[in-house]
């Protein structure tokens, strides 16, 4: 049996950061013991989401980030922002066919809304 990929993402205050990152993916939360909140993709097809609460606070960039991919970059940064992301550049990224949105969850870490190569 081939491994999978499970996604950690460390937190100061994993339900909020559940309700968020359920909402902003699709995730469904499955539940929470401890310092930890696992969401998951109810069709099986992605990565795990673990929330881990931490005592220390985020202090530089992410050393890796996720990218929420869609034709409709746009719109989708919108909805974000209604759910409590915020733009870490005005601008959109344009390059090498690909467009993108640098944004920050409700505790400040990084991800991208992109187009992948994909027409809007």
């Amino acid at each position: 049996m081939a491994a999978t990929l499970g996604l950690v993402l460390d937190c100061a205050d994993p339900d909020r950061l559940a309700a968020f990152w359920s909402e902003a993916i699709g995730y469904t939360k499955l539940g929470a013991a401890g310092n930890y909140v696992l969401l998951v993709d109810e069709a099986g097809r992605q990565p795990k989401l673990l929330l881990q609460h931490v005592s220390e606070p985020k202090t530089g960039k992410n050393r890796m980030h996720f990218d929420i991919e869609t034709p409709t970059v746009d719109e989708e940064v919108a909805r974000l922002e209604a759910l409590g992301a915020q733009r870490i550049r005005a601008d959109a990224i344009e390059e090498h066919g690909n467009r993108w949105v640098v944004m920050a969850d409700p505790e400040g870490n990084e991800f991208c809304v992109c187009n992948a190569g994909q027409a809007g």
